[in-house]
């Protein structure tokens, strides 16, 4: 009887163990170093959005140094509200809406991820998080386009509807598990830090607006000249060191990937400076301040999307490419006669469109050889370049015309631009009853 007792015993704690270590494998448990790369990450790209205000602040004339920081800024209010009232649900739920939107419950007001940890081994509330500061930049970004002319409530109005029906699908389809960009093809769109997403969108949208709104008063035949270069190259730098957190943040993890990530992003913003300011050196017969920060910015967009994919000689002609043709851009924009007033197309679109194409040249073969196992065959760059291409063709598309739309019904409503006498005495003054270098005085 004590035998059988015993063995009795003995298989109800065998099979107590057993059940406790599917259990385990079953849900995830937290990697503490995962996570705090994570936090870090997030603390990065949060960086970025004053990086940006600096940036686009140091460019403008001094009249609106404060509106146009403020676009910054007040996207981080917004955007940081819709994000967790039904952004991230939008963003990442399951399809909806034939695959047009997604939605989970839990993540309404983020709800039910209080105790859920990501498959990463990183708890819920760090990815939604990180994923949130993408959401906060990308309409920021647009704000160039259109500064120093537009109403700021009208602005905020635009970038709520922006973010709801424009990022939220876009995000979704390239991002979201059963989103159709996600899983076209034999491994999907190769975006890893929004590409698409956040550079082609913002981009195309920017050129879209600055049409539609029209140019500022005086320009081109009036000269119009930054205020401060210093905050411009300053904003330039906290973008690089943040750009760390953007991609190499983005691989939600910490081991080999992220190292690749973060190794690519350096060389392409480094390739992409350097390459700038040569090109100005034989164009121009002297390097500029504004020149080295916008070579930053061109081989950062650039590898965005490509940070995962390729190796170091993909990342520093991927910088140098998108340097030589952002420069061509912009000239190009100053022949047309548009007003892109801090270049949002010409650098975010323009740059980060090419990266997205020509990442497909520079695949790390490891990549390919799984991608072509997937497919059961032969799979090839110009296989992965139609869907590179159809990527970039279906946000430009979709974010150029909701863009239009959106831009319209709130000029509609409300008006979208400044009145002459406003724009004169500048945003500072007529909209926030203050002055940026008021010690001048």
């Amino acid at each position: 009887m004590s035998f059988r007792k015993d063995l009795s015993v003995s298989f109800f704690l065998v099979f107590s163990l057993v059940g406790q270590t599917v259990l385990a494998a079953e849900t995830p448990t937290v990697d503490t170093g995962t996570t705090a790369w994570m936090l870090i990450s997030t603390g990065l790209v949060l960086f970025m959005i004053p990086g940006l205000a600096m940036f686009y602040g140091g460019l403008v004339r001094t009249k609106n140094v404060l509106g146009t920081m403020m676009h910054s800024f007040i996207a981080m209010a917004v955007i940081g509200v819709l994000w967790a009232v039904c952004g991230y649900s939008m963003a990442f739920g399951k399809n909806i809406l034939g695959g047009w939107i997604g939605w989970n419950g839990n993540y309404f007001f983020l709800s039910g991820i209080d105790d859920t940890i990501h498959k990463a081994g990183v708890p819920e509330y760090v990815v939604a998080m990180f994923q949130g500061k993408f959401a906060i930049i990308t309409p920021a970004l647009i704000a160039g386009a259109f500064a120093e002319r537009v109403r700021f409530w009208s602005y905020t109005l635009f970038i709520t509807f922006w973010f709801l029906l424009v990022y939220c699908p876009l995000c979704h389809w390239v991002w979201a598990e059963d989103g159709f960009l996600f899983r076209i093809g034999a491994r999907g769109l190769i975006d890893l830090a929004g590409g698409t997403v956040i550079h082609i969108s913002a981009g195309v949208s920017a050129l879209v607006a600055a049409l539609y709104l029209g140019s500022r008063h005086g320009y081109p035949k009036i000269p119009i000249q930054p205020n401060n270069l210093v905050m411009t190259l300053t904003g330039a730098g906290l973008l690089w060191v943040g750009w760390f957190g953007f991609n190499a943040g983005s691989t939600v993890s910490s081991g080999l990937n992220t190292a690749r990530a973060l190794t690519m992003t350096q060389l392409s913003a480094a390739a992409g400076s350097l390459t700038w300011v040569l090109i100005e050196g034989i164009h121009l017969k002297k390097t500029t301040s504004l020149g080295f920060a916008t070579g930053i910015l061109a081989g950062l967009v650039a590898i965005t999307p490509a940070a995962g994919v390729v190796q170091p000689a993909g990342a520093l002609i991927l910088g140098a490419c998108s340097a030589l043709v952002c420069y061509g851009a912009i000239l190009l924009k100053y022949k047309l006669g548009y007003d892109d007033t801090l270049d949002v197309f010409g650098v975010h679109g323009v740059g980060s469109g090419l990266g997205v194409l020509l990442l497909s040249f520079f695949i790390r073969p490891s990549w390919m050889a799984e991608a072509a196992q997937k497919a059961g065959g032969i799979w090839t760059a110009w296989n992965q370049l139609s869907i590179q291409a159809l990527g970039v063709g279906v946000t430009v598309v979709y974010a150029g015309a909701l863009t239009f739309l959106l831009l319209f019904i709130v000029n509609k409503i409300i008006g979208f631009r400044l009145d002459q006498g406003d724009e004169l005495a500048g945003m500072d003054e007529s909209l926030h009853g203050e002055e940026g270098y008021g010690f001048l005085r």
